[in-house]
């Protein structure tokens, strides 16, 4: 893929020999911040591929299907407009082809934020942050904050007005028509959630466009 340009992704937890009350010592691994972020939000591989990782993370983090980036970037990219994924990055009609080989009805809705949190759903959206679209999961909303899944800066948390800034289409992509609760607002996740964006994210640019066209307002 010529161009492709790999992040450098590890994490790796530390070790420490830790010396107890009774004077026995014990071996204590110690996780870092930047590998908790990770731990419920799947990292993009590839300058393009946050659109793999985001449906990587819906599936196996909230609907408990687990899918890994490799997998969904292979098959996105095999089965969409290679051209155009190298220049843009995935379409959300490459997700819901993706999806819908699974079984998962997934579609956009131009509906308010809101709508979320009453519905209990995560959902994909694109925003425009840095210089770059990029794709992330809606993984909670409590109060004036908006939990994410970034693929590439990790589980995080923004202010509403922050997001609502930087999410200029106001598409939701969601998936519906299932039976079952996804998970979502889960406690974990906003516990490793930093309130601002995380220095180390790569701008990156192509990832500007969507194909999937919008629905219009309705429900889920």
């Amino acid at each position: 893929m010529g161009s492709i340009l790999l992040l450098a992704c590890s994490a790796a937890g530390l070790a420490a020999d830790v010396q107890s009350v009774g004077g026995a010592p014990f071996h204590l691994k110690v996780t870092s911040i930047k590998e908790l972020r990770y731990r419920a939000t799947v990292r993009q591989q590839f300058d393009f591929s946050c659109g793999s990782a985001a449906v990587a993370t819906l599936l196996s983090y909230h609907y408990d299907y687990p899918v890994s980036e490799q997998q969904a970037f292979q098959e996105m990219f095999q089965n969409g407009d290679q051209e155009k994924i190298r220049r843009e990055g995935f379409s959300l009609l490459d997700m819901k082809r993706f999806l819908a080989a699974r079984g998962f009805i997934a579609d956009g809705f131009e509906l308010p934020l809101e709508k979320l949190h009453k519905a209990g759903f995560p959902a994909i959206v694109l925003i425009a942050e840095k210089g770059y679209h990029h794709f992330v999961v809606v993984k909670g909303l409590q109060g004036e904050r908006v939990l994410l899944g970034d693929p590439a800066g990790g589980t995080r948390a923004m202010s509403r007005a922050a997001f609502e800034a930087v999410w200029q289409n106001h598409l939701l992509f969601v998936i519906h028509d299932r039976p079952g609760k996804p998970r979502f607002n889960e406690l974990a996740d906003w516990r490793v959630a930093p309130q601002a964006m995380p220095a180390d994210v790569i701008e990156r640019d192509g990832l500007a466009r969507i194909t999937l066209p919008k629905l219009g307002r309705g429900e889920f």
